[in-house]
């Protein structure tokens, strides 16, 4: 289901579900790396105005996906009391958090990456699912020899995370299921 219909879906999936008594909705498409989240963060953005959290500005480096579920937490924690988040984002050339973003305190905020899903209580949860193959090529040609070098490592650590914290979805969509397949979701 590589379509357009995929962000109009799951805008309405979210339509339907009740606002939260403080603070933003929260809209988390989770999965693993190479499986579309960012393009589909994007598309939502893109149609609702949304602010987009990115899991990879919350990593604290390639051993810190646990770490970075933690940090997202915390933020979730903060915007259901209707107070601002303040984001951290990771500097992956320097290797530290350099600089903080303000997150909004009302209206939706999309949060995407791994372990989107499952740092706490958000609105509703996106798993995006491609084949293994699919997802290291998009991941490789996103990111090239940096992910390369730290494919196998991170992929276990996306295990270890899921095996400890299973991701329990509200919907789930597959992303691509040839190489080369590439996601749509605009």
């Amino acid at each position: 289901m590589l379509t357009g219909a995929v962000a109009r879906e799951v805008l309405a999936l979210l339509a339907a579900v009740p606002a939260p008594a403080a603070g933003p909705a929260v809209l988390a498409v989770d999965g693993r790396s190479g499986s579309g989240k960012t393009d589909l963060a994007a598309a939502l953005a893109g149609r609702t105005g949304a602010a987009v959290v990115h899991m990879d500005d919350l990593y604290p480096g390639w051993s810190g996906l646990a770490a970075g579920v933690d940090v997202l937490a915390g933020l979730l924690a903060t915007l259901r009391t209707g107070a601002v988040a303040v984001q951290p984002v990771w500097d992956w050339a320097r290797g530290a958090y350099t600089r903080s973003v303000e997150l909004p305190t009302s209206g939706l905020v999309v949060v995407e990456g791994v372990g989107a899903g499952v740092a706490g209580p958000v609105e509703l949860v996106v798993e995006l699912v491609a084949d293994p193959a699919v997802r290291r090529e998009r991941a490789l040609r996103r990111d090239g020899a940096t992910f390369a070098a730290h494919w196998d490592r991170w992929a276990a650590a996306e295990a270890d995370l899921f095996a400890r914290r299973p991701l329990r979805p509200d919907v789930t969509f597959a992303s691509g299921t040839g190489a080369g397949a590439v996601p749509s979701w605009a």
